[in-house]
């Protein structure tokens, strides 16, 4: 597929509901990123909508979902209607639906009901001056992160799981560098190698 832009091979597919349409745009690294649309890396939000779906059409029913997840109040995107197409119909979608999409999300992401990717070091500053919230809590709940991450890396690779102790791994140390400290516990760049 070509780029709508600069006709370069499409690698970013951005899909969205307009009206109530799907709306697409079809565009390369280059363009997107110009369009502000950075592309993901890690798991793919259309693959894993495109599972969800594929699980509602055969009848799988994730463990607690709510029977009837209702309707948001900003767009009258139903949740059936989600489970259907895969797609919120707006950002108020996720808050209407919260109940429904914690079990989703808990799956997707190994029993985390959130994501935490890169985040920006102003937005952990605690509020000096970037009137930005503290993504990932205070002080105590990173704390509390981190030592988790130990355990569960400890545990991968207890159970000979490479694979998962390597993003555990790679998360520690990026939870523990926005933290200001690294895995060894020293603070700042001067730890010894």
């Amino acid at each position: 597929m070509k780029c709508e832009l600069c006709d370069s091979e499409a690698t970013v597919h951005e899909l969205r509901m307009v009206g109530g349409k799907r709306a697409e745009r079809h565009l390369c690294e280059n363009c997107a990123r110009r369009e502000g649309l950075a592309p993901q890396v890690g798991v793919s939000v259309p693959e894993l909508i495109e599972k969800i779906v594929d699980q509602a059409v055969q009848g799988a029913k994730p463990k607690g979902e709510p029977a009837r997840a209702g309707t948001c109040p900003a767009c009258g995107t139903t949740y059936a209607e989600f489970r259907q197409s895969g797609l919120m119909g707006c950002t108020e979608c996720y808050r209407a639906f919260e109940q429904a999409l914690g079990p989703l999300l808990e799956r997707a992401h190994e029993g985390a009901s959130h994501h935490v990717g890169k985040v920006p070091k102003r937005a952990l500053a605690g509020g000096q001056g970037s009137g930005s919230p503290d993504v990932l809590g205070g002080p105590e709940q990173r704390a509390g992160k981190i030592a988790s991450l130990r355990k569960q890396l400890e545990e991968a690779v207890r159970a000979e799981q490479y694979e998962r102790a390597a993003t555990l791994r790679d998360e520690l140390r990026r939870v523990t560098e926005l933290e200001g400290t690294h895995p060894g516990g020293k603070a700042g760049p001067e730890r010894a190698s």
